[in-house]
């Protein structure tokens, strides 16, 4: 399957947040920040439908490539650089060394998915994910992309992780880097929320968007045992009035925030 990638040149770091949230919710998959240009991608199949000048927050130079599979691994090899969160974990690729200074080592192929831990979102899940308890729990990762929180939960301690997301390109490579990892207790499965069933879960993951918070916010509640842990991201800074009032209308009670640039990440107990 091919993909659209679109570059949207602007440096400006308030503009990028807000294309990635409206690109997001759009239907794109994946995204890349270089010094010159945002980078956004999308299967072909879906570009389409999407009128691009309805979704910019501002008017930006824009250029689109379509990107063969087999082009894919080179895009990224000639790009990716390891991401450290400092004296804890660090996310590479297979042809970068292991850092010695950091516990948790995650070696992944990024290919289409998102959450390679270069967005702040992502690098705000780790640092949440640093101050819980996963010894022995049941955890969902509930939007997985690379796979990347859901081996981490098992490096910390999980017993049981489940990892969801309904992009056949993100199941198909977080299959790949679970398997890379080692991460045994992590089963990906296709799909949104329904697939999890309704036993319930220690902890739960979801670095998506507002609109599917949102949405499954009351069911995220109902699969979080009493006490658990719920941390949140995908989310701008704006929306957090709007994402902690349908928590805590949910039932959940808030822990903490983490804010890096116009993002933050949330954490909420059940």
């Amino acid at each position: 399957m091919n993909h659209c990638r679109i570059a949207f040149f602007t440096q400006n770091e308030d503009l990028r947040g807000r294309l990635i949230a409206n690109l997001d919710e759009a239907g794109f998959t994946a995204f890349e920040e270089t010094d010159d240009a945002l980078l956004a991608f999308i299967p072909q199949s879906a570009r389409g439908s999407i009128q691009l000048e309805q979704i910019m927050p501002e008017p930006v130079r824009w250029e689109e490539t379509v990107i063969e599979p087999q082009n894919w691994n080179a895009v990224w090899e000639g790009s990716f650089e390891p991401v450290t969160v400092p004296g804890f974990c660090t996310v590479r690729a297979a042809f970068h060394a292991a850092n010695p200074d950091t516990p948790h080592d995650i070696v992944i192929t990024p290919k289409m998915s998102f959450g390679t831990g270069h967005h702040a979102t992502t690098r705000m899940m780790m640092q949440g994910m640093q101050e819980l308890d996963f010894a022995g729990t049941r955890v969902l990762d509930f939007g997985t992309g690379t796979g990347i929180l859901a081996i981490l939960a098992q490096q910390l301690g999980a017993a049981e992780v489940l990892a969801l997301d309904n992009d056949e390109w993100s199941v198909e490579n977080a299959h790949e880097n679970v398997a890379t990892n080692g991460a045994t207790g992590v089963q990906v499965l296709a799909g949104s929320l329904e697939v999890a069933g309704s036993e319930q879960f220690d902890i739960i993951l979801a670095n998506i968007n507002r609109h599917i918070l949102l949405q499954y916010m009351p069911q995220m509640r109902k699969l979080l045992k009493a006490g658990g842990g719920l941390l949140l991201s995908g989310i701008m800074r704006a929306d957090e009035a709007i994402i902690t009032d349908s928590a805590l209308a949910s039932g959940l009670t808030k822990k903490a925030t983490r804010q890096e640039g116009d993002w933050i990440a949330l954490q909420f107990e059940g």
